[in-house]
């Protein structure tokens, strides 16, 4: 059954009575992830489920889609990116558990048990940013080309430019 997000859970009940969240977020109710986006106009869907897995870990299933909208850093276009999470978080007491998670989960670590989901969520968006935004249909930004003249000197005749290593040719001869 769905229940509506709380600000803050424990994390060990949830996990004990298998406690599904879902819903849909504004983004901009995610105000670490709104640095990074072009603007907070969408939403976010999202699904938290808290199980014990066969081994008896606690664990969180996170799931979230969005179309982000970000600036395309070749074009300085707005963009919407499609972004679908899926990830398995392993709730540890103690850092010195985490060697015990199944292969396949990342490590949430909650000294006190208290669990955010709401930063949950959040943190596995950002997560799925990509470090430099590029619109995928491809943007007319500015196209730029460079040649060895332009670096050379501005069009100047190859000839005429000085070769520094003349002065050790005459001294070898």
């Amino acid at each position: 059954m769905a229940a509506a997000l709380p600000e803050v859970l424990d994390a060990w009940r949830a996990v004990a009575s298998r406690r599904r969240y879902e819903g849909v977020l504004p983004l901009s109710a995610l105000p670490r992830l709104a640095g990074s986006l072009a603007d907070t106009e969408g939403e976010v869907r999202y699904v938290l489920a808290f199980y014990r897995d066969e081994s008896g870990t606690g664990c969180v299933e996170v799931e979230a889609a969005a179309a982000l909208p970000l600036t395309c850093q070749r074009s300085l276009a707005r963009f919407l990116l499609p972004v679908q999470v899926h990830q398995r978080l392993g709730l540890l007491a103690r850092e010195a558990d985490e060697a015990g998670l199944p292969p396949g989960f990342e490590p949430l670590l909650l000294p006190g048990g208290e669990l955010r989901p709401l930063d949950v969520v959040e943190d596995e968006l950002i997560l799925a940013l990509p470090v430099v935004p590029l619109d995928p249909a491809g943007g007319d930004g500015p196209e730029v080309v460079w040649s060895s003249e332009s670096a050379a000197g501005a069009g100047a005749p190859v000839e005429a430019r000085r070769n520094p290593f003349a002065a050790l040719a005459k001294l070898k001869q």
